[in-house]
């Protein structure tokens, strides 16, 4: 294998507490983990998530840098809460005009690189087109390709433009699905005619945009496969990769989501994931199932995780290791009034998050 990396480099987890536990930070330190999801559970304060962040990048070998990652939305989906800029959703932002997006994320960028983030889990570039959708709904940016491609594109150029990684998800679609995805499986019977005209557009817009990740669904698309969802589907990562072009890095959303956790081994979550294309593994929570993960891992064949490993570098090379910004705020009142005007000066209550862990 070219790569002097351990495959533990293709697996993103997650954790308890507001301080690292003593196991992860072996692991880490042994180049065995390459990135770290950070959740509410984790945060308290500002200076503790600076410390937090700090902590998590210093525990990496030099030759092999750490991501540390958030899901970073707005709306009901952000990890990092007031003091921080509570953002509005991203419907509110399909609203108003790309400009105002990029504005967004650019503010965005700033209050991630204060902490120390590499890489936000953003945006969410599903196209909005089932009313009765429980997970997605006003975290799209609309209910339309063409402007949910251009908010999309904005962000992307935006948030990147500032140091940030981003992410687009969930790839090939779950907007118009009935069914969450954290709770069930769902699966979409939609032509192919209908994915390119709907659900494809605004991944190729990030795309064109540079985007440095992509995030699959945990969706069953029979047209394209009838057996397995997304994440564990070579045709539909085929499409991603020969159709669009994309040769950055694909993380599969949380293997701990029912969707996949119901119906397939954590080695079926692991190398099978990885044989479908994917290129990183998210466990999100669960210890147990995070060492099963890597020990399926180091035992892969090297031709399965070389290329995965060479596009985890590429993306590294650009954007892990805590490139720190200002190191000021929060407060950012300039952020807390971008943030009003783009929603209007109405108050708006977050709902239910339904990708947080307790």
């Amino acid at each position: 294998m070219s790569s002097r990396w351990h495959p533990g480099q293709l697996l993103f987890v997650g954790f308890p507490g507001e301080v690292v536990p003593p196991d992860l930070a072996e692991l880490i330190r042994a180049g065995r983990i390459g990135g770290v999801v950070v959740f509410r559970r984790n945060v308290r304060d500002p200076d503790q998530v600076r410390w937090l962040v700090a902590e998590l990048h210093s525990l990496a070998p030099p030759d092999a840098p750490l991501v540390v990652a958030l899901d970073q939305e707005g709306g009901r989906v952000q990890r990092l809460r007031a003091p921080w800029t509570e953002w509005p959703p991203m419907r509110q932002l399909g609203a108003r005009s790309p400009e105002d997006t990029a504005r967004f994320a650019r503010a965005l960028a700033v209050e991630l690189r204060d902490c120390g983030f590499d890489l936000d889990f953003a945006p969410v570039v599903d196209v909005d087109s089932n009313p009765d959708n429980p997970v997605i709904g006003d975290r799209s940016f609309a209910s339309t390709p063409a402007r949910v491609s251009a908010h999309a594109r904005a962000f992307v150029a935006a948030l990147q433009a500032e140091g940030v990684a981003a992410c687009a998800k969930h790839f090939p679609g779950h907007g118009d699905t009935d069914l969450d995805s954290h709770l069930a499986l769902p699966s979409l019977d939609l032509d192919l005619v209908r994915l390119r005209e709907i659900e494809l557009p605004p991944f190729r817009a990030a795309i064109e945009a540079g985007v440095a990740s992509v995030m699959t669904a945990h969706v069953v698309f029979p047209r394209l496969d009838a057996k397995r969802p997304a994440t564990l589907s070579p045709d539909v990562m085929a499409m991603l990769r020969h159709e669009l072009g994309f040769d950055g890095v694909v993380f599969s959303d949380d293997i701990e989501m029912r969707a996949l956790a119901d119906h397939w081994s954590s080695r079926e979550c692991s190398v099978g994931v990885l044989e479908a294309g994917v290129d990183s593994i998210l466990v999100c929570s669960d210890a147990r199932l995070r060492d099963e993960v890597l020990a399926h891992l180091e035992a892969a064949p090297d031709a399965l995780v070389e290329r995965p490993l060479e596009r985890m570098q590429q993306l590294k090379s650009r954007y892990a290791g805590g490139r720190y910004a200002s190191g000021g705020g929060p407060p950012y009142a300039e952020h807390q009034a971008l943030a009003a005007r783009i929603r209007g000066e109405e108050a708006v209550a977050a709902t239910h998050d339904p990708t947080e862990r307790v």
